[in-house]
């Protein structure tokens, strides 16, 4: 099993793009296809970005149609779909830019991209087990005795990590550094955290390297285990790239 794992994308298509041509995949057809690999995304497909809504529909496209593709849900897709259900959210942190991507849409528009969402949404596990258990796909990670469950406490995990109910300065939660204690054999690929350049940890890898920040989008090829990037086009914001303690 040949798979290219795809880090936070946050609605910068553009460098999605280039980063799927670096990796050998074709848009001729208008999604990126390889002849033997498959992409993988993290989730947080939106949020902050410039073209939130062209991510949705192209790994709508990849994973629901073609079946090319797989992902798990983040915490800003968590978000989003609730907007979508039409559930009372706040549209900050991100999440204003997506809905006003959405609101210049004409209705038939917005009824395509919001069915596409939410069906995405609805068939995606909490997180993937693949390769026979060797690599395990979920957001923000996911603890070695969670792998196999599915309940509120999981989810909640894989979703924002292993937060401890108090806040950062800025606001948002504070989150322990579960990697550091995980000594399972699976790999855990995991995104939801911001760092410089990817973080190995015992059998862990975040490939959140902030690519809305500023930083960089990056791709795991697995099972070769190696990291492939491609710059920002977005303006560097240093303060967002943060080390878990």
């Amino acid at each position: 099993m040949k798979i290219d794992v795809i880090g936070d994308i946050h609605g910068c298509f553009q460098e999605f793009e280039e980063l799927t041509t670096k990796l050998g995949y074709s848009w001729e057809s208008g999604i990126p296809l390889h002849n033997d690999r498959k992409l993988a995304f993290v989730g947080d497909l939106t949020d902050r970005g410039p073209k939130s809504l062209k991510v949705i529909s192209t790994v709508y496209q990849l994973v629901v149609q073609a079946k090319k593709a797989f992902y798990v849900p983040g915490n800003h897709c968590n978000k989003l779909y609730r907007f979508f259900i039409g559930n009372k959210v706040q549209t900050t942190h991100g999440l204003e830019t997506t809905v006003a991507e959405f609101e210049a849409l004409s209705k038939k528009e917005q009824d395509s991209i919001r069915n596409q969402f939410i069906e995405l949404y609805d068939a995606a596990p909490l997180y993937e087990n693949l390769d026979g258990g060797k690599l395990v796909i979920a957001h923000a990670g996911i603890r070695e005795d969670y792998i196999g469950r599915n309940d509120k406490k999981v989810k909640t995990f894989v979703l924002y990590g292993d937060i401890t109910g108090k806040n950062n300065p800025d606001g948002t939660p504070e989150r322990r550094d579960w990697a550091k204690h995980y000594n399972g054999s699976s790999w855990i690929v995991y995104g939801h955290t911001p760092v410089r350049e990817p973080r190995r940890v015992n059998h862990t890898l975040n490939i959140d390297t902030g690519c809305v920040f500023g930083g960089s989008l990056t791709a795991l090829r697995y099972p070769e285990m190696e990291t492939v990037s491609v710059p920002s086009t977005m303006p560097l914001f240093e303060e967002k790239f943060r080390e878990i303690r």
